[in-house]
């Protein structure tokens, strides 16, 4: 079991930076790939950016160069981030866990495939 409790939200005018983190409870963390997704009013949930157990990092094309995912396995804490924020990056941002790619270090292909999630913390960038 996991539990994770996201912090770092809040508003920001365009180009402005914020820092996402989730603390994790329970063991074994550094054998889950964790992630973080949003959702945005009226929208579906959509992927940000994952990091599995080995590193590998995956982002949306749109977040690429402005966000930044990390892990710190000492700490059961996952970071994203995002610098130049853009108003279309307001939404709720939820992190997720699942424990995946022990061997080759990848993570779920869906959102879906993730079965460990936080209540979220809301992001609010205005122009």
């Amino acid at each position: 079991q996991v539990q994770l409790v996201e912090s770092g939200g809040g508003s920001v005018q365009a180009g402005g930076s914020l820092r996402l983190s989730c603390v994790a409870t329970g063991s074994s963390y550094s054998n889950y790939c964790v992630g973080w997704f949003r959702t945005a009013p009226g929208k579906r949930r959509e992927e940000v950016a994952t990091i599995g157990p080995k590193g590998s990092t995956r982002y949306k094309d749109s977040v690429k160069g402005r966000f930044t995912i990390s892990r710190d396995n000492a700490k059961n804490t996952l970071y994203l981030q995002m610098d130049s924020l853009k108003p279309e990056a307001t939404a709720m941002y939820h992190c997720a866990a699942e424990r995946w790619g022990a061997n080759d270090g990848t993570c779920p292909p869906y959102w879906g495939d993730f079965g460990y999630w936080g209540q979220g913390t809301q992001v609010t960038v205005s122009s």
